[in-house]
């Protein structure tokens, strides 16, 4: 991922409970940042590169993500004090997307949806086990009559529990049975068969993307576990398939 400077916090997107921010760089783009000192803390960003990466090595239409460097000082001049804790909490390396100008809330799907792209989708997130795409909060946006995905802070869902997620990847998922797409999408043994080579050679190279110090004191290990989980994620994807769509 390429590396930018934080040089202004522009405006709070109140959007869900990490408190991201709009923040110029010093390449002149405007990224939607998501704060390590969040309530959801680096996992949450671990999750967004990895899931990120995979999703545009799928072909999935996903936002460039980069890294972001954000001094404390930035946030001296914003009047909101829940800002400036975030901020000061936050020094240093922080995920930024690219921000889409004139976005469009995603509408509930219907038959314009292209069945193919909806299973893959639906695979995807299958995949990496990101229990928020649902009709709630779909995490999709429309931008140049295309279908974005944004927001996946909540994929790889289980690292937080206590057990290895590696571990974890064939347990049963069925929040996955509430995806917004899921009852528009074509078939999804399709999609694997589409997206399981695209997905297969990208795993490591996504998991290497995510920096060192968002994976806590032990990176080598965690690295390890994200490669293993989602290898066997597809090797086991006959199962998330059954799964998803015995609850159809």
């Amino acid at each position: 991922m390429r590396e930018v400077k934080a040089t202004r916090y522009v405006t709070a997107l109140r959007e869900g409970g990490s408190l991201p921010g709009l923040v110029e760089a010093d390449d002149d783009g405007l990224y939607v940042v998501k704060f390590k000192g969040a309530g959801q803390g680096p996992g949450a960003l671990v999750s967004e590169v990895i899931a990120g990466e995979l999703g545009r090595a799928c072909k999935l239409p996903v936002p460039e993500l980069v890294v972001v460097d954000v001094a404390p000082e930035l946030g001296h001049a914003e009047p909101d004090p829940e800002i400036q804790e975030l901020i000061e909490a936050s020094p240093g390396i922080n995920l930024g997307m690219d921000f889409l100008p004139g976005a469009l809330p995603f509408a509930v799907p219907d038959e314009t949806i292209d069945p193919s792209f909806a299973a893959d989708v639906v695979w995807f997130d299958a995949l990496v086990t990101n229990i928020d795409r649902t009709p709630r909060n779909p995490n999709l946006i429309g931008w140049h009559r295309k279908t974005w995905l944004i927001d996946h802070g909540a994929a790889f869902f289980r690292q937080h529990g206590d057990t290895p997620l590696a571990e974890t990847a064939l347990n049963e998922t069925p929040m996955l049975r509430e995806h917004v797409l899921r009852p528009v999408a074509g078939p999804l043994e399709e999609a694997g068969e589409r997206l399981t080579g695209l997905a297969r050679a990208a795993i490591e190279p996504a998991v290497h993307q995510v920096p060192d110090e968002w994976l806590g004191e032990r990176p080598g290990l965690r690295r390890a576990d994200f490669i293993g989980y989602l290898n066997r994620r597809l090797d086991g994807q006959a199962g998330f398939i059954e799964e998803l769509e015995r609850g159809a």
